[in-house]
């Protein structure tokens, strides 16, 4: 099992810049990829972006030069910085693990809201 905890979210003006950190607990070691999804009202969750074990990263068009995803293993945590906010990026953001069975699990997810 792993739990997920997520925190950094808030209300943020147009053009402001956000962080949101996950933090991971539990059988870390079988986690092979983690990432970022966010859903706002009325739309699908959808990936933002995601990291895997060797250190690749994965984004979505729509955030491509704005966020970016990082991770410290010291502290078995993963950063979404995202910058350049706009209006549309509001949603609930959720931090996802997946382990080496393709288990996933999931974060309690944390509010985003950027005013225009």
């Amino acid at each position: 099992q792993v739990q997920l905890v997520e925190s950094g979210g808030g209300l943020v003006q147009a053009g402001g810049s956000l962080r949101l950190s996950c933090a991971a607990s539990g059988s870390i070691f079988s986690i092979n990829a983690m990432g970022w999804y966010r859903q706002a009202p009325g739309m699908q969750r959808e990936l933002v972006a995601r990291i895997i074990s060797g250190g690749s990263t994965t984004y979505a068009d729509s955030v491509k030069g704005r966020f970016t995803i990082s991770r410290d293993n010291a502290k078995n945590t993963v950063y979404l910085e995202m910058n350049s906010l706009k209006p549309e990026d509001t949603a609930v953001y959720y931090c996802l693990a997946t382990d080496g069975s393709s288990l996933d699990y999931w974060g309690q997810g944390t509010q985003v809201t950027v005013s225009s």
